[in-house]
């Protein structure tokens, strides 16, 4: 028998970046931690088919799923949340719901009909929205649309949302979150801004059935009393959010406001009596009362940028807190590295992870931290780009090969250690000679890295056009570079290691999208853990 999944919307009010996308993961939580099955989706409102091409200033981190969707970065918020693998169905933009509609257009799919926002649009966010409650697998599917309420890019997304109430009664059930800003001067919390956002949902047709407040100070029972009086909701559906210590806080606060004892009323759904977040609240304990802390100097271009590298900030934290240890991430500028600072810009570290990117800005200033770390004999990480400038400045510095390079910044180099594979040379649409998504390897088990991950066949996910040259491999492994890991399909180096290093590992895969909450990832665990040791040899040697 076919349940009735529920759907529950997300929407944002006043400002920008408030948090939807971390309330959509900490409602799931909660009902994960009441036993029922959850997902959650983004809507995003730009233009672009996804943010595979966008650049990180515009859209920080782009996140991958298993199937190889290019997605937003709260994709990875909700995984790290819920354990719940995404996929492409979970990341929907205007782009692709246009590039939908017109693709049918042209078929003829429509009969002749003239092709509008309604009900053509509409109907086809609305079927993106459902597809993933057909499936059979989940009682929730949360979706959070992108944007602000009132925003023109919205309005197809805010109307769908309106048909669908009107179509489902109390199976679709609407969030708004909106700020209520603290003034100063006056001494008071604000609640005007919240009800003209109301007032713009309900123009379009949308009543909201809880509002969530993001707040700097707490809301009193007269502010509550007020936002629900104004706004037609009942009191104990106006939630506070106040501002966290830390984003891991927000499922407890919400569970403290009785979030999804709410949407379960909404819904008319049965209240289950146990809400078991355990788990939670150990990570959360172990999170906030380390045993010691660690330096790790996080080397890419984007430093400056909060969201740019996020999932390794948040594998990071997952690492330090399975070690009981808080991890300092040092942001370092890979363009202001040079020989003659590297010493004292990486200084003080006891792990160095070298991030991912394209392009060749920065790039020597990767090779000189990966050969610090290599000489000085510090754990070191590198993810990607990062994997392949070590394979260059172990060319360079090791095998004496001067002008080793990838031939995506050097094409003319004369030993490309880092080249495009053939089939991949014809292809010219970007992205269409990546490697996407969830691939396996096979881990040499005598490694380091069989020691972290203990199995040696893995699935990870990719995303990168060159790859390591295979007519290398033997100078390296003769020279103290361990193959650890290929791709046996293609027989694709996959992972380098150091012999004669504590902790020395390069991987071509990322494995920040898949360390989550609940089982962090184990090369994170084990740089961290490298990291504790290195410091505290040198805090002996001291």
């Amino acid at each position: 028998m076919r349940k009735n999944v529920k759907y529950i919307f997300v929407t944002g009010g006043v400002s920008s970046s408030l948090g939807k996308g971390i309330i959509s993961a900490s409602l799931a939580k909660l009902l994960q931690g009441r036993g029922f099955s959850v997902t959650i989706q983004k809507l995003d409102p730009y233009i672009n088919i996804d943010p595979g091409t966008l650049n990180p200033y515009e859209h920080g981190e782009c996140y991958v799923t298993d199937d190889g969707a290019e997605t937003d970065l709260d994709l990875g918020h909700y995984e790290r949340f819920s354990n719940t693998p995404t996929s492409q169905a979970n990341n929907v933009t205007t782009g692709r719901i246009y590039q939908n509609v017109i693709s049918k257009e042209r078929k003829g799919e429509y009969l002749g009909t003239t092709v509008q926002v309604v009900p053509h649009i509409t109907d086809e966010i609305k079927r993106s929205v459902q597809i993933l409650g057909q499936t059979n697998k989940y009682d929730f599917v949360i979706t959070e649309i992108g944007g602000t309420v009132g925003d023109i890019e919205s309005f197809p997304f805010i109307e769908t949302v309106r048909q669908m109430k009107w179509e489902m009664g109390n199976d679709c059930a609407v969030i708004h979150l909106t700020l209520v800003p603290f003034l100063r001067a006056a001494g008071e919390l604000k609640t005007k801004p919240t009800q003209h956002s109301v007032k713009t949902m309900l123009e379009q047709g949308v009543q909201p059935d809880i509002i969530v407040c993001r707040t700097e100070h707490p809301l009193n029972e007269g502010i509550k009393r007020k936002i629900a009086q104004f706004c037609n909701v009942s009191p104990t559906s106006v939630i506070e959010s106040i501002d966290a210590e830390t984003i891991y806080d927000v499922p407890l606060l919400m569970r403290e406001e009785k979030l999804d004892i709410e949407i379960l009323k909404v819904t008319n759904t049965p209240i289950p009596e146990e809400l078991d977040l355990r788990n939670w609240e150990r990570f959360v304990h172990r999170l906030k009362n380390p045993i010691g802390d660690v330096n790790i100097g996080l080397i890419g271009k984007y430093v400056e940028l909060k969201d740019a590298y996020k999932s390794i900030n948040e594998a990071l934290v997952h690492g330090g807190t399975e070690n009981e240890y808080k991890v300092n991430i040092i942001s370092i500028q890979s363009e202001k590295i040079d020989a003659s600072n590297v010493g004292t810009k990486l200084e003080g570290l006891d792990g160095i992870l070298v991030a991912p990117g394209f392009g060749g800005r920065g790039i020597e200033g990767k090779i000189k931290a990966i050969k610090y770390a290599r000489e000085n004999k510090i754990p070191f990480l590198g993810i990607c780009l990062g994997m392949q400038c070590a394979a260059i400045e172990f060319s360079r510095n090791v095998l004496g090969l001067k002008d080793a390079h990838t031939t995506e910044i050097d094409k003319e180099t004369p030993d490309p250690v880092i080249n495009l594979m053939e089939e991949q040379k014809k292809v010219t649409n970007l992205g269409g000679s990546m490697r996407l998504g969830l691939y396996d390897c096979h881990i040499e088990n005598d490694t380091l890295t069989f020691q972290e991950y203990q199995k040696q066949d893995i699935k990870e996910r990719h995303r990168h056009r060159y790859e390591f040259n295979n007519d290398y491999r033997s100078i390296f492994v003769e020279n103290g570079m361990r193959i650890a890991g290929i791709n046996p399909d293609e027989d694709l180096v996959e992972i380098i290691e150091l012999e004669d290093h504590p902790w020395f590992i390069g991987v071509q895969f990322h494995p920040e999208y898949k360390s989550t909450v609940k089982e962090p990832h184990p090369l994170f665990t084990g740089f961290v853990k490298a990291a504790i040791l290195h410091k505290s040899a040198s805090t002996t040697t001291k």
